[in-house]
């Protein structure tokens, strides 16, 4: 634990308290921080001016990141037919129908992502106590029902990230790993960025993005100029 200690002190040292940051100077000053021995995951994190309690203030979505997060996503797709061979050759990791469904049902969970057909979402809706607690059911809202199976499962594979406010008005979500060259960080973050600033809900009222901060698994959070960063998507 000393090392660790160590580690993350020599990463806060890093951060100037008094100073406003960029999305491009949060991202490496992030990167300067020592690392431990294995690549770190980056998280961006934002606390948003939401009341999720409310349906109308909710915040979800789904966007697929430009350089991915440096991680193989495991797919399932529940289709049967010509829809099952699409998904086949489009790189889906699992495919099936009815026995599918009875597998996981069986406490089968080895894989990260779902996606189904609209015709089967009768069968998939049985598992809604096992993958909705853990994110993974299908929406229709999130593009992981659909019937232009290849295009879903390409998402996927490319780096779609889904993001959700919790009940605390805040939203974390992956974009990359620490080894990524800083501007593809930069590059997915403001992806990212704009996917939520577009989700803002009409109910939400005074300032919508209330906090914005970058970290390694490993270190602290580096805190951005939520003002400036809110200024660039201004229509």
């Amino acid at each position: 634990m000393p090392a660790v200690a160590k580690r993350y002190k020599a990463a806060v040292a890093l951060i100037d308290k008094a100073k406003a940051y960029t999305v491009e100077e949060a991202i490496t000053v992030m990167k300067q921080a020592p690392s431990p021995k294995f690549d770190e995951s980056v998280d961006l994190s934002l606390r948003l001016g939401v009341d999720p309690k409310h349906a109308d203030q909710m915040v979800r979505g789904a966007v697929v990141l430009p350089h991915g997060i440096g991680k193989t996503v495991r797919v399932v797709v529940f289709a049967k037919g010509e829809k099952e061979r699409e998904a086949r050759e489009s790189g889906a990791d699992y495919v099936g129908a009815e026995d599918l469904v009875e597998k996981i049902q069986g406490g089968w969970m080895e894989f990260d992502a779902t996606i189904a057909t609209p015709d089967l979402m009768g069968q998939v809706g049985k598992l809604g106590k096992v993958l909705g607690p853990r994110g993974l059911m299908p929406n229709p809202k999130l593009g992981t029902v659909t019937f232009d199976i290849a295009r879903a499962v390409r998402e996927v594979k490319a780096g779609k990230v889904e993001f959700r406010v919790d009940k605390a008005g805040n939203v974390h979500v992956p974009i990359g790993k620490k080894s990524f060259p800083a501007n593809h960080l930069v590059e997915n973050a403001m992806t990212l960025i704009e996917a939520i600033m577009r989700a803002k809900p009409a109910a939400s009222k005074g300032q919508y993005l209330r906090s914005l901060t970058v970290s390694s698994t490993m270190g602290p959070g580096v805190p951005m100029d939520v003002q400036r960063v809110a200024n660039l998507f201004k229509k």
